[in-house]
């Protein structure tokens, strides 16, 4: 379907404010969305979350990157768990 539209993202926000995320499987119809619930879940979990943090890594989270990969080995999501704002693709990138 190439890339997401404003109007597109616009209607998952809106569906999600008002019925959570619930099925992703059953969310792209329910909300008028030609799309797969994959990349609805994906598109809300790496671009339109509101709590999501953008920009460059603290040093605090560098260091903390580092302290829970040694005790995790590359479990991101578990690292991702404890940043808030961040996440486990983000992170897995930024370690790589």
């Amino acid at each position: 379907r190439g890339g997401w539209t404003k109007e597109e993202d616009q209607r998952l926000i809106a569906y999600i404010k008002t019925h959570g995320e619930g099925c992703w499987r059953s969310l792209p119809k329910a909300a008028g969305l030609l799309r797969c619930g994959k990349s609805c879940r994906l598109r809300w979990i790496n671009y339109l979350r509101p709590d999501l943090k953008r920009g460059n890594f603290t040093d605090e989270e560098d260091e903390l990157i580092i302290n829970l990969h040694s005790f995790f080995g590359n479990k991101w999501s578990l690292i991702a768990g404890r940043l808030p704002g961040r996440t486990d693709n983000e992170i897995k990138n930024y370690w790589h």
